[in-house]
């Protein structure tokens, strides 16, 4: 499903006039936005803007380094990259309704992608085990069922939601708030090189960009902007996945919270949501049903027990262990002390239902049991 690049041999799509926008110092796409909605191509908006009586605008304009400009064009010519622009076709229509949309999007990767339903999967970089799995696994679900993942490539839930988007072949939109050619996290390398295989990285922030603090919270809002809904696994109260649940609201999208543990930490930002409103959610099957009547997608949604499959049949004993422990993160001997069980029993059970997917182990000696 690889596209080809835009063309860009028209006045409408020159690169070099779109590049030198992008690098102006000073003309932000907040400033620009009442510019584009006047214009109908790059060469009527420079005209605009050379016109223009903003003293900042025309100094701007005399500040653009050609050197610069010379280095990203150089950039450009690499196949693998791509330059959509406010006006090309494959611009994503969501975007153009943000008040500060960017001016163009640096791209690598199948950019159809952009064209497909897509949902937007946020949390802690410090997630807890489960919060990993369940990240996973709702992404794996949805990906199988038509739905683009969308995430910003952090460690944690962001890296989880890809992955499962892509063990489902499905597709995902690595959202990054440096330039394309300074991945970051850096140990991200090899996912983001898997991503642009099988899915899409795209910023808006050009070559040579690094991870400034403030590039996050506006890469937040492509994230949001993009997306039909946010689902937001796990998150702290102060975390930065509430606001892109914040932002996904103020669009008018909706925001999707599953819940947890009222003793984890990483569950209380979702808790908070889903008091301001946000919709709970307990399976994926959950986002569909909300979903489906804004999908574009023909496909019908598989059967939650094939995407969810159990690996094995659970026995008594294993049944009576998982009972025994809850859905709180447990130690084995909370579980002796409500099982029928021996510590060494115990231990033995929890070894093979780990393995059959059933519990994970947690730091600390815990285990908390899964779905």
């Amino acid at each position: 499903m690889k596209s080809s690049s835009p063309d860009i041999s028209d006045s409408d799509s020159n690169a070099r006039d779109w590049l030198s926008l992008i690098r102006a110092p000073g003309l932000g796409p907040a400033t620009l936005k009442p510019f584009f909605d006047s214009s109908s191509s790059i060469s009527e908006l420079l005209s605009q803007l050379r016109q223009s009586s903003d003293t900042r605008v025309k100094k701007a304009l005399d500040g653009i380094d050609e050197a610069q400009i010379e280095s990203d064009e150089n950039w450009l010519n690499s196949s693998e990259n791509q330059l959509i622009h406010y006006f090309s076709p494959q611009y994503p229509a969501f975007l153009r309704e943000l008040p500060d949309a960017p001016i163009a999007l640096f791209a690598r990767g199948d950019t159809e992608l952009l064209g497909f339903p897509q949902l937007a999967i946020v949390g802690s970089r410090s997630a807890t085990q489960g919060g990993l799995v369940n990240a996973g696994a709702f992404a794996e679900f949805l990906a199988k069922n038509g739905i683009v993942i969308t995430s910003g490539l952090a460690k944690g839930i962001d890296a989880a939601a890809h992955k499962g988007a892509l063990a489902a072949n499905g597709g995902t939109i690595a959202i990054m708030g440096t330039g394309l050619d300074r991945i970051y996290p850096a140990e991200h390398k090899e996912l983001a090189h898997q991503i642009a295989d099988n899915g899409l990285i795209l910023t808006e922030y050009p070559p040579g960009t690094g991870p400034h603090p403030g590039n996050f919270p506006r890469r937040n809002r492509l994230i949001a902007g993009l997306s039909l809904g946010t689902l937001v696994v796990e998150a702290a109260v102060k975390s930065g996945s509430l606001i892109t649940a914040r932002l996904a609201s103020e669009m008018g999208r909706d925001v999707f919270a599953i819940p947890g543990s009222i003793h984890n930490p990483m569950a209380r930002g979702c808790h908070a949501l889903i008091r301001q409103g946000a919709k709970l959610v307990e399976t994926a099957e959950d986002i569909v049903e909300e979903l489906l009547p804004k999908l574009s997608t023909s496909e019908k949604p598989a059967d939650a027990s094939e995407a969810l499959e159990v690996s094995a049949q659970i026995d008594a004993d294993h049944a009576a262990i998982l009972d025994a422990m809850g859905f709180d993160p447990v130690t084995t001997d909370q579980i002796v002390e409500n099982s029928p069980f021996n510590a060494a029993e115990v231990s033995s059970i929890l070894l093979l239902l780990e393995l059959q997917g059933h519990v994970l182990s947690e730091s600390g000696g815990r285990f908390i049991r899964l779905r």
